[in-house]
C-alpha cells in the first residue's frame, strides 16, 4: 500500500494531535452504562459506517468546541513509519482527529487500549495466500506486555516472502498496543474497531484509490450452536470464571431477552450468537486481511480456531482452483463469509430437533411451561430473521463493491474475476434464501406447537370445569336431601321448642311471660334483618357507598319508588300529550 512520507513541518502537528485528547465537560458528558462482559452488546446502529458524519455523537451531546474550532486540517498527512517517533501511540486521534476523547470512550476503543489483560499475550496468527492460491501458515507473532517497541519496529519494518498475494492476520487476546499498531501501520478507520467492539452489523468501502485498492469492511453477527460443555471448557479456556455460563443464568431459566444464549435442553446444545469482523486492505503490492475476535466472557470463535479453518479452505480443490486463476483477494474473503454460513446451518438443524422435541412432548402432555418455552424460541426466532437478512445484504455488498486493485489486470482476467465472484456470491444468497425458509417453516410450526398446547390446556380446563360441576351437582343433591331431612324433623322440633318456653302460660310458676317474649323476640329479628338487609344492599345503592347511610336503606328504598312513580307518571303525561298533538298535527294537516 503506497503511503507519503510525513514532512518535517507537520511533525509537530500530528504529535499536538495525538496529545490532544480533551476531557468531557461535567456538564454534557453522560455517564455510558457499564460494560456487561456476559451478554452481547445492544448495536447501535447510527455509529456503523463513516459515512455517519458525527462518529459516536448522539443528539443530546456537545459538540467539542476545541476540535471545532481547530485551525489544523481534518486529515493529516500519512506517515511513512520511519522517523515519526512511534505515532501509533496517538491512535486514533493521531489519524483521525475528528474522533475526541469523548467519542474514543463511547465507542469502547479507549477501554480497549487501556483496560486489556495484561497477563496473557496478544497472539497474531497468520496465514499467507502465493500467487498460486497455496495456503500456508505464516506463523505467529506474541506481543507481550513492556515489548511494545520490538513488536512495532517489527511490523513496520516486516518484508513478505516473494509471490505473497494475500496474508490473513486472526487477532487473539486483542491488546491495547496491538490495537494502535495496526490501525496506525494500515491507517484503518476507527469504525472497524469501534463496531467490531460493539456487535454493530456495519459494511463500508474507503481509503479508495484507483488502480491501487481501497478498504473495506464487514463486521457481521451471526449464529452458532455448540454444546453446553464446550460453552463451559471454551469460556474457561479464556482464563475467566465460568460462572456466567452455569444455571440458572445461562442454561437454566430463559429469559425473553433475543441476545441472550437459546438452551435447547432437548440435545444438550446452546444457540449463541457469534462475531464475524473482518478488514480487508486491497493493494496491488499485497493485500492483507485482520480478523478481530472478542474478548467477552463468552463462547465466541476463537482466532486459533478461525485460522485453522481457513487454512482448511485452502485443501479445497474448488476454492484452490479459484484462488489459482483469479488475483482477487475477496475471495479469500468469502471463505469467512462460508464460515458463518456454516454455523447458521449447523444451529437451524439443532433448533429443528429442539422444535420437534417440543411437538413430541406437547402431544404426551400438555404443560404451561411449555408456552413459556415457546414464547421464549419465538422471540429468538425474530432475531434470528433479522440477522440473516443483514447476512444476505453484506453478501451482496462483497459483490457489488468493485476492487480497485483489479484495474490494473487485463479486461479477461477482470471479467472472470467478476463471473466467478458473482457465481460464488449467488451461492451465499442462495443458501440464505433456503435458511430464511427452513426459519419460515419453523416459525410455522411453532405457531402449530403453540396452537396445540393453548388447545390442550383449553380441554384439560373443560374436563377440570366438568369434573367441578359434576361434583356440585352431587353436593347440591346431598345438601337436598338433609332439606328434605329437616323438613320432616321440623314441626316436632317447633313444637318441642314451644314446650320447652319457660312461661307461665306454658309451665306455671315461672316468671316469664308470653307478651314478654313476643316484645322481645320481634323487635330483634326487624333489628338483625335492618343489619343483614343494609349489609346486602349493593343492588340498592351506588358503589363505595358508606354503611351509616346503608343503615337508612326503607327510607331511600321510599324515596326511590316515589320518584320511579313520579317518572312512569311524567312518562304517560308526556306520551298523551304527544298523542294530542299528534291528532291536532293530523286534522290541521286534512283541513288545509
Amino acid at each position: 500500500m503506497s503511503q507519503l512520507a510525513v514532512p518535517s513541518r507537520f511533525a509537530d502537528v500530528l504529535s499536538l494531535r495525538s496529545l490532544r485528547s480533551p476531557a468531557p465537560s461535567l456538564r454534557t458528558a453522560r455517564k455510558e452504562p457499564k460494560e456487561d462482559k456476559t451478554r452481547v452488546p445492544h448495536p447501535s446502529h447510527r455509529h456503523a459506517a463513516p459515512s455517519a458524519p458525527w462518529p459516536w455523537v448522539d443528539l443530546e451531546d456537545e459538540v467539542d468546541h476545541d476540535q471545532l474550532e481547530c485551525p489544523l486540517p481534518p486529515i493529516p498527512p500519512l506517515c511513512d513509519h520511519k522517523d515519526c517517533g512511534g505515532c501509533w501511540t496517538g491512535y486514533p486521534q493521531s489519524r483521525f482527529p475528528n474522533w475526541t476523547h469523548r467519542q474514543v470512550l463511547k465507542s469502547r476503543i479507549y477501554g480497549a487500549i487501556h483496560d486489556y489483560n495484561k497477563e496473557s499475550p496478544c497472539i497474531l496468527h497468520r496465514v499467507d495466500v502465493d500467487s498460486n492460491g497455496f495456503f500456508t501458515n505464516a506463523g505467529h507473532i506474541e506481543a507481550k506486555h513492556g515489548e511494545e517497541g520490538t513488536i512495532w519496529d517489527m511490523l513496520i519494518h516486516e518484508e513478505r516472502p516473494p509471490g505473497i498475494r494475500v496474508r490473513a492476520t486472526f487477532i487473539e487476546n486483542m491488546s491495547g498496543p496491538i490495537l494502535q499498531m495496526l490501525g496506525a501501520k494500515y491507517n484503518i478507520e476507527p469504525f472497524f474497531w469501534s463496531s467490531s467492539l460493539s456487535w454493530i452489523p456495519s459494511r463500508f468501502q474507503e481509503e479508495i484509490q484507483p488502480g491501487i485498492g481501497d478498504h473495506i469492511t464487514v463486521t457481521l453477527t451471526f449464529l452458532r450452536s455448540m454444546s453446553n460443555h464446550d460453552a463451559v471448557q471454551l469460556n474457561a479456556a479464556f482464563g475467566k470464571s465460568t460462572d456466567t455460563l452455569q444455571a440458572p443464568t445461562l442454561l437454566g431459566t430463559q429469559m425473553i431477552d433475543p441476545h441472550s444464549p437459546l438452551a435447547l435442553y432437548s440435545n444438550g446444545r446452546l444457540l449463541v450468537l457469534d462475531l464475524l469482523a473482518v478488514h480487508l486492505i486491497r493493494n496491488v503490492n499485497g493485500s492483507t486481511i485482520i480478523s478481530f475476535h472478542p474478548s467477552l466472557n463468552l463462547p465466541t470463535t476463537t482466532a486459533p480456531f478461525l485460522h485453522e479453518r481457513i487454512r482448511f479452505a485452502g485443501q479445497s480443490v474448488y476454492w484452490q482452483s479459484i484462488f489459482q486463476k483469479s488475483a482477487d483477494p475477496t475471495f479469500v474473503l468469502l471463505t469467512f463469509i462460508w464460515h458463518a454460513m456454516y454455523a447458521w446451518d449447523e444451529a437451524l438443524e439443532n433448533l429443528y430437533e429442539h422444535i420437534c422435541s417440543l411437538e413430541s412432548r406437547v402431544i404426551s402432555t400438555a404443560e404451561m411451561p411449555l408456552t413459556r418455552e415457546l414464547h421464549v424460541i419465538r422471540a429468538h426466532h425474530l432475531h434470528y430473521t433479522s440477522l440473516l437478512d443483514d447476512f444476505a445484504k453484506h453478501v451482496k455488498f462483497i459483490r457489488d463493491t468493485h476492487n480497485p486493485a483489479m484495474d490494473a489486470l487485463t479486461a479477461e482476467e477482470r471479467k472472470y474475476s467478476k463471473t466467478i465472484m458473482h457465481r460464488e456470491s449467488e451461492n451465499l444468497l442462495t443458501e440464505c434464501m433456503r435458511l430464511k425458509q427452513e426459519l419460515h417453516m419453523q416459525e410455522r410450526r411453532l405457531k402449530n406447537v403453540m396452537g396445540l398446547v393453548f388447545s390442550s390446556v383449553n380441554i384439560t380446563d373443560s374436563r377440570y370445569m366438568r369434573e367441578m360441576t359434576e361434583a356440585a351437582v352431587r353436593d347440591s343433591a346431598a345438601m337436598k336431601q338433609i332439606a328434605y331431612l329437616t323438613m320432616v324433623f321440623l314441626p316436632a322440633s317447633f313444637v318441642a321448642g314451644v314446650f320447652g318456653m319457660n312461661v307461665s302460660e306454658i309451665n306455671p310458676g315461672t316468671i316469664g311471660t308470653l307478651p314478654i317474649y313476643i316484645a322481645i323476640a320481634i323487635p330483634l329479628t326487624i333489628v338483625t334483618a335492618w343489619v343483614i338487609i343494609a349489609f346486602q344492599s349493593k343492588y340498592i345503592f351506588p358503589e363505595n357507598t358508606g354503611f351509616i347511610k346503608r343503615l337508612g336503606w326503607p327510607i331511600y328504598l321510599a324515596i326511590s319508588m316515589m320518584k320511579k312513580k313520579e317518572r312512569i307518571r311524567q312518562e304517560d303525561v308526556d306520551s298523551t300529550d304527544y298523542s294530542l298533538t299528534s291528532k291536532e298535527a293530523i286534522i290541521s294537516r286534512n283541513f288545509y
